[in-house]
């Protein structure tokens, strides 16, 4: 998994690639944790990209909802954007698409 950090404007992005499960949480959760804390320091808005989440389990899934946990304590504007379809299928099969209260848009196959 690659956590990839970037400052566009108004918005600090943080873009995920690779598979976010049980095997790589502890590493994703202490890079997403790091990221954040940038985001933090920039007083902006921040983006999390999921559009290159290739595979998400349940861990993945609890990772997200830590993330805005945090974003929401400190009174952060935090956003998911560009879910992929691996994303997507987890949200659909938990039933949590509305939960995190993102935007989720489908984009043509």
């Amino acid at each position: 998994m690659n956590v990839i950090v970037s400052n566009e404007g108004d918005v600090f992005q943080i873009r995920l690639e690779g598979e976010m499960t049980i095997y790589n949480a502890a590493q994703i959760k202490e890079e997403l944790i790091s990221a954040m804390a940038q985001g933090v320091n920039s007083h902006q808005g921040i983006e999390i990209n999921l559009g290159q989440v290739s595979e998400i389990d349940a861990a993945g899934l609890q990772l997200l909802a830590l993330v805005k946990r945090e974003a929401a304590e400190k009174k952060l504007a935090l956003q998911f954007v560009a879910h992929s379809k691996a994303v997507m299928e987890m949200l659909d099969l938990c039933n949590l698409a509305g939960v995190f209260g993102d935007p989720v848009v489908i984009s043509p196959v």
